[in-house]
């Protein structure tokens, strides 16, 4: 299906190891993967354990099912510096809905275009106005 992005998407989950994430449910003020993304799409995630250094920012696929899940299909970066998925340990994580500094282009403070297509891009959409 879709790449799809959208604000204040975030939930927590208690799952261990490197599988797909169990969610448990909106935090206070926020939607579900199922209602902010769509069951079969994919969006871009974080996931921070709570209390711990670990983290893992990628590509996952979202499924309404009981309980609700967030598959890890690739990782971009991690608390590891690389792109393995995470061994997560116990506890409680925070898994929300991102835009990856890596995957994002816009302007420096001088209004030059920085990103993946840097100003080619800029060109490209200048010109499609």
């Amino acid at each position: 299906m879709a790449l799809v992005l959208n604000d204040r998407v975030k939930e927590t989950s208690t799952t261990t190891g490197t599988g797909t994430l169990d969610l448990a449910g909106a935090s206070t003020g926020f939607v579900t993967f199922v209602a902010g993304i769509a069951t079969g799409n994919t969006t871009y995630y974080t996931i921070h354990n709570q209390g711990t250094a670990e983290w893992e920012v990628g590509i996952g696929t979202v499924t309404d099912a009981t309980p609700d899940t967030l598959s890890r299909d690739t990782v971009l970066t991690n608390s590891s510096g690389n792109t393995s998925k995470i061994s997560f340990s116990a506890g409680t994580k925070d898994v929300f809905c991102t835009m990856p500094a890596s995957k994002s282009v816009y302007l420096d403070s001088s209004g030059n275009p920085v990103g993946a297509a840097s100003a080619g891009f800029a060109l490209a959409m200048a010109v499609a106005l």
